[in-house]
């Protein structure tokens, strides 16, 4: 998962299986935030925040999949589709002076459990130093615990001949069917990881919209979320390595009509980017967002943050002092060596690097394709 600078992070780890627990959210003043709701599978399954809910006080009653009671009046059900979830936090944030603001609405945003008993919790899964069959093991203990999605439970159910499906540890299996696991497991780690190079994401003027990556839920829609065919990857092959590489590559990105990235390797001529060159990317107009827009500049093959003279690590349209042509266009500058004019200049490492651009509520227009973005071109 490559970090930014746009947003503080708020991470909760929530159990519902004694009963509602109670989120509340403050008056964010119209700063943008999310709460992005993720079930045991990874599924985005609702979000809280300034596009799903608006950015005034706000009561959200999170409960099971099989809840029936009845909801305080004033407060809005959000129903999990397994009994553990994550909530995963972004609030903006206009740089160190805006901490504190951003602080305090982290700390006004509160989870309460209204039962008076423990939850079930997540399962513990001793480990026996055996990477493939620990794998299978867990699978085995969290998957019957926390079951998928209907449609997905006949897949489930053709795991039974391996033992994974069933009560007995994978351990406890013959040689023949640990074989069998040790080299299922290989064999899919091997797909999953190419899914990851390879990408399944298309490809314009050199820029990756992985606009689809996240689109592998396709059964629960609480608030904030879109059931929608065109966020819904319809091979069942395909979500489900998807949903397998986005866990390996980067848990918890969101779908794109709440955040959309794109991300690029490569000048107008095809060759790699690099430090020891100069680019432009002209966005004119500025890509069409109801949140906010940036580009964050990362060093390759670590994608971190590249340490500058001017300590800037992203450029968009909250930097100060930007720079827009009579259009409201924007020309910003990509390279190692500082510019005689530093109002639009993303600095860049020495070596090979990629941008990243974030856009936050993007319009249709993102996600379309009507907006299309330029290449990064090489100026020398």
């Amino acid at each position: 998962m490559t970090i930014n600078n746009d947003t503080l992070y708020s991470m909760a780890q929530v159990d519902v299986s004694a009963g509602p627990v109670r989120l509340d959210v403050p008056d964010t003043g119209g700063r943008y935030y999310v709460l992005q709701l993720v079930d045991a599978w990874t599924d985005n399954f609702a979000y809280v925040g300034k596009r799903a809910t608006g950015t005034g006080p706000g009561t959200f009653l999170l409960v099971a999949p099989g809840w029936d009671g009845n909801a305080p009046e004033g407060s809005t059900v959000i129903r999990f589709p397994t009994d553990v979830a994550s909530i995963v936090g972004r609030w903006a944030v206009d740089g160190p002076d805006d901490l504190p603001a951003v602080h305090a609405l982290q700390d006004a945003t509160t989870l309460t459990p209204l039962a008076d008993r423990p939850a079930a919790g997540v399962p513990p899964v001793p480990g026996s130093g055996d990477e493939a069959l620990d794998f299978w093991e867990r699978y085995r203990v969290w998957s019957r615990r926390f079951p998928p999605a209907e449609r997905d439970r006949d897949r489930q159910a053709r795991f039974a001949p391996l033992g994974v499906a069933g009560d007995a540890p994978v351990h406890d299996a013959d040689e023949a069917v640990q074989r069998a696991l040790r080299d299922g497991y290989a064999r899919g780690r091997a797909v999953v990881e190419g899914t990851l190079r390879s990408g399944s994401s298309p490809v314009v003027n050199g820029w990756h919209l992985t606009f689809h990556a996240f689109d592998y839920n396709a059964d629960f829609f609480e608030v904030g979320t879109r059931d929608d065919p065109s966020f819904v990857i319809a091979d069942p092959e395909q979500r489900v390595v998807e949903r397998a590489a986005a866990a390996l590559g980067g848990l918890w990105g969101n779908h794109a009509y709440e955040a959309a990235y794109v991300m690029t390797y490569v000048d107008d001529q095809g060759e790699p980017l690099t430090g020891e060159r100069t680019y432009t990317l002209t966005l004119a107009p500025p890509p069409p967002v109801d949140g906010f827009w940036s580009l964050t500049m990362y060093d390759v093959p670590h994608y971190f943050l590249v340490p500058n003279e001017i300590d800037r690590y992203s450029i968009g349209d909250r930097t100060p002092g930007l720079s827009l042509d009579a259009a409201g266009g924007v020309t910003i500058t990509m390279s190692q060596a500082r510019p005689d004019e530093v109002a639009n200049w993303l600095p860049a490492p020495a070596g090979a690097f990629r941008p990243v651009l974030r856009m936050y509520v993007p319009r249709p227009a993102v996600l379309d394709g009507t907006y299309e973005l330029p290449p990064v071109v090489r100026v020398r």
